[in-house]
Formats: C-alpha cells, structure tokens, sequence
C-alpha cells in the first residue's frame, strides 16, 4: 500500500515538473510595428520566465507559436498565422507580418503557444489601429522619443549619468516615468529614432552577441515598457550606440563589428519581416492626407567620420540620398518629416564629426540638401531628430526647421548648445532658435498632424514645456 501511495506522489512529481518546465511567458511582452493602412508586423519573444534572473538576463525557451488577431477584443472570427518557431538561432523571438487589414481599424492580437495539452494563449495581449487611408483628412497624433539609457537610469553616477538622478526605486523596478505619460496620451503609433539600447557604457560594456542580446532584453521587460508597446505600434531608427558604440562609423575593429550591429537590431525589433536582410531600412508612410513621414538610416551607409568633408562624403549614401530626393519630389502631402537620428541643423557640440550639423561632420551633404530642397520648391518640409539629449526647435537660414526630442530619461539628458556658443557648431549665430531646454530633463514629442501642424514639447513628468505651429 505504501509503495503503491509512493509511486503515486511519485508520478503526479514527475507530471508537475513537467507542467511547470513547459510553461511559456512572454517576458517582454508583445509589440506591433511598420503599420501601414493594410498591413502589420507583429512580435514576440518567448522566454523562460518573468523579470531577470540571477545573471541579470532574461533566457528564451524554444517553442512554436502562432499570431491571432481579430477585431473583436473576444477573437470572434479571428485569424491566425503559420506556426512560428521560436529558437536560440532568433533569439526566441516570433515575428509574422499581417497583410490585407482595413485601414483605419483597431484589431486586437495575441500568442498561442503550443503544448502537449494543445495551444494556450498567452498574455499580454495587444491591439494596434491602422492608418486611415491616404485620403482621410482627419487629425492624426504620433509621438517622437530617443536616447533611453539603462545603466545610467538604474546606475546613476557609477554609469556617469549626466543629467539629475530622479528615478525612484519603484521606477527602478517599472521602467522609465515618460512611458506612463505617452500611454496616457494614447497615440496612433510611435517613431522612436534610435539610442533603443546602449552597447557602451563605463559601468559595462556589450560586445558579443550574447551580451548585445542581454541588452536587448533588460529594456525591453520593464512593465510600462511592456503597457505602452502591446497598445501603440512603433517605427524604430538606430543610431551609433545600439549600432556599435558612441559616434561610431564603419572603421576600427573594436568590437561589436558593423555587420553584428546592422544584424542584431533588425533581429530585435520588427521593422522587417522575419528573415529578411535586404530590404533597406530606410523608408517612407503616408499617414494621411496631409502627412507623409521619411525615417532615414544613419549607420550603414556612412562614410568614415574621419574623412575631410566635401562631396564625396556622405551620411546617408548615394542610393539612400537618391531615394529620399525622388519621393519627396513624389510627395503631394501637405506636410513632409522627415524624422532622422541625428540632427541636421543643430546647434551641436563643436568638437563632433557625426552628424550632418558638425563642423567636420556631413556639413557639406547638408547644405547641399537644403539647396536642393530650395531649387526643387519642396514647401513645408521640416525635420525632426533624436540623438541629441536635449530639446530644441531650431530654423536654419534656408528655413528649414528642425525639432529635437531629447533623451527618454532624466538622468541621460544635459543642458544643450545655443546658436552663437563658441563651443557650438553655430558660431556666428545664425541659426535662429525659439526653444532651447531650459534645464536638463527627459522627455519625447508630440506631433498631431491635419490641415494644420503642431509640435510639442513634453517633459518625463509630462508637463508641456512648448508648442510650436510651423
């Protein structure tokens, strides 16, 4: 009887731990990307469990799942993708792109997870809206953030944070406070222009493919992370510290090398079909009837930093610089962003060679687009950037303005540069500059687009601190 009752506890042992090695969680939630009026890519990353473990990593699990998605918050007549295989060569992460949507259209989505018990949905689940089609006339809002720097939120001084040390032990724990603020606003979709995540910092760099993943994956399960991207669709730029490390080019052999930087962000982040390494990822969306938006690629593409500027040095490349001339000459949208990593205007520290607003940066390639925008009549053309950790609104003598979102978090901003600083790149002051920051302070951009345009500026708190009706 007892050896009987042994076997029993015994067996029903065995079956738990089986159930519990089979459990799947979405540790860093779920998130749509690339929405277009008929179209979607939908991510997830299946993983072992919720939160970091002892290592400060959040492991993947292999395992096949698959995307439902409905209109119906109940999945009632919904659809569903191929089975997905989610394994250690992807990072574990599951990616399918949906096509044939309604424009203008909320749909909800959600993982089914395959078991031996049959499929089991798995939380979070998210909803995503399409855009209107390219005649609706009605208003439509985005919002712009950069630079979220993870050691110095978390770490303060030991990962020389540069801006006030505001995070509190429970925002430790949540994620960073402007995420709260920007779910509040319940935006059609979001342009987030790169700095994701920071290979390079003095408390730990990053440099093999499992420590650039880990980093990856630290950001990416705070819960407020998880709330605002399993409801808002995202369109993702890089730049130099989630491509490689600060104002980093295509030289040197310091690790992480060009092509692990170019291929692990198109891994991470749903901005191309799983799978896929050819499509460019420059691109261009129709919003609405009067918005149309360009997103550049700063990284691949770019000349040496080093190298003298003049003609032949380029940020963008050639292929890349002739794409964005021909559609914007396309364009018959009232209002043309293009929204860029870096900034084109400035002002920006002097002693830089990165971006288009250096002094020995892409200078040249600069002037030469805005004399190109001139000669070829392109009205209401703005830019709007990330990159720098400051805000700003800025109008180079061509009239080009230009909008900067700063950094994401407090403790990553700094007090910017003023037209006429001689430790700026606007010596002689003559770019003109209706809002500077006028102290250090996290925080992103809004930017509602109809027959009319207007941008504001937001701080971590989510306190209007300008607007501006070009």
């Amino acid at each position: 009887m007892l050896r009987r009752l042994a076997l029993t506890f015994l067996a029903f042992g065995i079956g738990s731990l089986s159930v519990q090695a089979q459990q799947r969680f979405l540790g860093q939630g779920v998130m749509s990307g690339e929405v277009t009026s008929t179209s979607v890519l939908l991510q997830t990353r299946l993983t072992t469990q919720e939160g970091l473990d002892e290592t400060g990593d959040l492991p993947g699990q292999t395992g096949t799942v698959r995307f439902e998605w409905s209109t119906s918050p109940n999945f009632e007549s919904s659809q569903s993708s191929e089975p997905l295989s989610a394994n250690r060569d992807n990072d574990f992460i599951a990616r399918h792109k949906v096509s044939s949507l309604k424009p203008g259209t909320r749909y909800h989505f959600r993982v089914l997870a395959s078991s031996p018990e049959g499929e089991q949905p798995l939380e979070p689940i998210g909803h995503f809206q399409t855009l209107p089609s390219e005649v609706s006339e009605a208003p439509i809002q985005f919002l712009v953030f950069s630079c979220m720097n993870y050691n110095k939120f978390l770490h303060g001084n030991q990962a020389r944070a540069s801006g006030p040390l505001t995070a509190t032990d429970e925002d430790k724990r949540l994620g960073y406070p402007a995420l709260v603020q920007m779910r509040e606003q319940s935006p059609a979709f979001f342009v987030a222009t790169g700095d994701i995540v920071y290979y390079d910092n003095p408390y730990r760099n990053a440099e093999t493919l499992p420590e650039l993943r880990q980093c990856w994956h630290e950001q990416f399960r705070f819960p407020r992370l998880i709330d605002f991207l399993k409801e808002v669709p995202g369109y993702w730029s890089k730049d130099d510290h989630d491509f490689r490390f600060n104002d980093s080019d295509h030289g040197k052999d310091r690790l992480p090398l060009p092509q692990t930087g170019i291929d692990v962000f198109r891994e991470q982040l749903p901005i191309v079909p799983a799978g896929d390494q050819e499509s460019p990822t420059y691109r261009t969306f129709r919003v609405n009837q009067h918005l149309q938006i360009w997103l550049t690629e700063g990284r691949d593409y770019r000349s040496l930093n080093r190298m003298k500027d003049g003609p032949k040095k380029t940020l963008w490349g050639e292929e890349q610089k002739q794409w964005l001339q021909d559609t914007l000459k396309a364009s018959d949208a009232k209002w043309k962003l293009l929204i860029s990593p870096t900034p084109l205007v400035g002002p920006d520290d002097a002693y830089k060679k990165d971006n288009h607003a250096n002094l020995k940066g892409f200078r040249h390639e600069a002037n030469e687009f805005f004399e190109w925008l001139e000669t070829n009549k392109i009205e209401r053309f703005m830019t709007i950037c990330g990159d720098r950790h400051w805000q700003y609104h800025s109008i180079h003598p061509s009239g080009v303005q230009e909008f900067a979102c700063g950094a994401l978090n407090d403790e990553n901003s700094r007090m910017g540069v003023p037209p006429g600083s001689p430790k700026g790149t606007d010596p002689e002051a003559l770019i003109e500059q209706p809002f500077l920051s006028p102290e250090p302070s996290g925080g992103f951009l809004s930017v509602t687009a109809g027959e009319n345009l207007l941008i504001e500026f937001y701080n971590d708190e989510g306190q209007r601190l300008y607007e501006a009706r070009p």
